[in-house]
Parts: structure tokens; C-alpha cells; sequence
């Protein structure tokens, strides 16, 4: 296995995958079904509720093997380990990948600088879901004193997706009265448009962002 952080590029998987997308360019997803009745089971995977099925893309068994293979020689199970242990694997800012401690159910630790954060995340989760039950219910009401009936989301990139796909996956068991929208655009046309008069009276704003460091986030 080569060094976590060796470039994908410089792998032997990643020359063997470019060999074998050459090789295979041609291939036809009727070919693939007609040559193995069983790939439709077997190019598949279930785990924690969720059924993928991959089986409908232009790979075969040596795809795979060759996918594992260059996962194995970037180092991605050191990686993921790293994660789950809190170290700062965003070598851009120096700092620790939390996605797993948002995740992670009360009494799970995870440490960061010696620091279990697992208390902090579900501190904000509590401050969150009291904040949330007010805006639905009416009690938290804007500067006018009108309960809160816009929520303009503010973000960038997966600050932005993020919330977005959230809101669509779930927006049939959503409160009607609310609507929400979402502002990704540094152009300053963008803001303005969600944020006309007559919509702030009754708005509530919230800067969405893993962390407030890149110059994207900053703008916005």
C-alpha cells in the first residue's frame, strides 16, 4: 500500500483503470445483462435502510476489483480510520473532518485536541431543535413581532446542497405556512431577490457552513 495522501493519479490502480476504460469504451449495457443474468443481484449492495444498485453502469467485475484496488493504494481505509478518530485529515485548514460526530448517538466518544466532542455536538442539537419547534409553532416571531413564516438559507457548495436536498427529501411532511429558500450566489442579485421587503418582515436568515474559513463563505 502506498502513502495516505499519494496522488490518485501516480497509482498503478489508476493506470490499470485508464488502461481498462480504453479497453472497454465499447461496452453496451444490453451486452453486459444479456452476457450474466445475474448481474442485477449481484452488482448490488444493502446496508443501514438504504438499497443501491449499481448494477446499471458501464462496469464489469474487473471494474470493481480495480476500483478497490486503487481505494487500497490511496490509502482510503487509513483515511476513514483517521476520521473516526478525530485527527485533522482537511489539510487545508487544519483541522478535524466532524461529519461522524454529528452522527454519532450520546455516550459515543470522539476525540479532537484530547476533547470528547461528541457532548458539544448534541449541546447545539438540543439548541437547535428548541429553535426549530419555535419557529413551527409561531412562538419565535420576528423584529415586527409576526411569527417567523420565511427561512432564507444562506450557503455555499455542500452549505448550500446540503440543506437543499434535506428540504426536498422531506418537504412533503413540511409545514405548508413556511417557505423556504435558498441563496448560493455571491451576486448580490441573488440575496436581494429572496430577501424583498414585504418577504423580511416575517424572515429568518441562517449562514449555513461547515466552517466560516474559505473565501466563499466569507463573501457570502
Amino acid at each position: 500500500m502506498t502513502e495516505v495522501g499519494t496522488s490518485l493519479i501516480g497509482t498503478g490502480a489508476w493506470k490499470a483503470l485508464e488502461a481498462h476504460a480504453t479497453t472497454n469504451c465499447t461496452l453496451q449495457l444490453r451486452d453486459l445483462f444479456a452476457q450474466d443474468t445475474t448481474r442485477g443481484e449481484r452488482f448490488t449492495v444493502e446496508a443501514a435502510g438504504i438499497y443501491l444498485d449499481y448494477s446499471k453502469n458501464l462496469i464489469t467485475d474487473e471494474t470493481v476489483a480495480l476500483l478497490l484496488q486503487l481505494a487500497g493504494e490511496s490509502g482510503l481505509r487509513s483515511r476513514i480510520d483517521q476520521m473516526f478518530r478525530g485527527e485533522k485529515i482537511n489539510t487545508t485548514e487544519n483541522r478535524a473532518v466532524l461529519h461522524v460526530a454529528l452522527r454519532a448517538p450520546i455516550g459515543e466518544k470522539i476525540l479532537t485536541d484530547g476533547v470528547d466532542v461528541v457532548p458539544l455536538v448534541h449541546a447545539v442539537l438540543d439548541k437547535m431543535a428548541v429553535f426549530s419547534n419555535g419557529i413551527r409553532s409561531g412562538e419565535w416571531k420576528g423584529y415586527t413581532g409576526k411569527p417567523i413564516r420565511n427561512v432564507i438559507n444562506i450557503g455555499i457548495g455542500g452549505s448550500d446542497l446540503g440543506p437543499v436536498m434535506a428540504y426536498e427529501a422531506l418537504r412533503h411532511y413540511s409545514q405548508r405556512d413556511l417557505t423556504f429558500r435558498f441563496v448560493s450566489n455571491v451576486d448580490d442579485t441573488d440575496f436581494a431577490e429572496a430577501t424583498t421587503k414585504s418577504r423580511m418582515r416575517c424572515s429568518r436568515r441562517t449562514q449555513s457552513s461547515a466552517s466560516i474559513t474559505s473565501s466563499g463563505r466569507k463573501r457570502s
